[in-house]
């Protein structure tokens, strides 16, 4: 009982240690929290000597986490969201309001719903109104004044000064290793549908200098178009989050997919103190962990 007293989980241990989870290792987790790989190591490495336990392998190959290291992350889930939401809790300010949301169905399954969850407990007073489309849809909807924020995927170069970033990750063509493709033909290809920005690259811009495409199959699901990959039904162009170890990626056939980027774009119009606050929450996760993933 002695030794429970005197040993403390460090909350800044912690949010680097799930840090580390969301980034894929140390030195993406160091440069996206703004520190040095050495300082994120010293954190872990002394984390791990008041637990007596080793968090992290250090053996080339191994999973990233010990068993010790995953059964802490999930501790570090909920008492991170406790630690967080009692400190929103007892500094909140009293807000009533309406917000219409929009989200991609890739970010309506991910942790911003905890975060939606938790502003929602804090602030019972204010309705949020969520309407999950395509990003070209919500995109549409905000400049029409439909909507008073989304989260939404575009181009890395298309990001506006006004776009809050939420994390950014890679494009790819991909096939199924065993589709052999026509070097005369026309290329199948797997697509998402019309409302689909991705879509409109391969078939307007994506095509320059190489074969021709011709769509095989169109499916508004990221699981159908991941199925169909692994069918060996044509190529698909899949961010990284929906890549599988079966998966080829073809890196010399097409031209180099822009990056993406997972942003809040709020509407040009009047402030919103409800969308305001909803905001600097989101915000506020970016800043603890240098960024969201989609990771629930």
């Amino acid at each position: 009982m002695t030794d429970l007293n005197t040993r403390r989980l460090d909350i800044d241990a912690l949010r680097t240690l799930r840090a580390i989870r969301q980034h894929g290792g140390i030195t993406r987790a160091a440069e996206a929290l703004g520190l040095t790989q050495s300082a994120v190591s010293h954190k872990i490495k002394r984390l791990e000597a008041s637990l007596d336990c080793e968090l992290l392998n250090r053996r080339q190959g191994a999973p990233t986490f010990t068993a010790l290291g995953e059964e802490l992350l999930d501790y570090a889930g909920r008492i991170l969201a406790l630690h967080d939401e009692a400190l929103l809790g007892l500094t909140r300010t009293e807000i009533a309001g309406r917000i219409l949301l929009g989200l991609t169905e890739d970010t309506s399954c991910s942790e911003l719903a905890r975060i939606l969850g938790r502003f929602r407990r804090l602030h019972p007073q204010v309705t949020v109104r969520t309407k999950v489309r395509m990003s070209l849809v919500l995109r549409a909807m905000l400049d029409r004044g439909e909507l008073d924020a989304a989260i939404v995927q575009v181009f890395a170069h298309e990001v506006r000064p006004t776009d809050i970033v939420l994390f950014r990750e890679a494009l790819h063509w991909v096939k199924s290793p065993g589709l052999v493709l026509d070097t005369d033909g026309a290329i199948p290809f797997l697509s998402f549908d019309d409302d689909c920005f991705y879509r409109r690259w391969a078939l307007d811009i994506g095509q320059d200098g190489g074969a021709a495409l011709e769509t095989v199959f169109e499916c508004t699901s990221a699981a159908g178009i991941v199925a169909a990959v692994n069918a060996g039904l044509g190529v698909a162009l899949l961010n990284e989050r929906h890549l599988r170890p079966e998966m080829q990626i073809l890196s010399d056939r097409f031209p180099a997919p822009p990056a993406l980027a997972y942003v809040i774009r709020r509407a040009r119009k009047a402030r919103n103190p409800a969308l305001d606050s909803l905001v600097t929450g989101i915000e506020a996760e970016i800043s603890r962990y240098g960024g969201l993933s989609l990771a629930v």
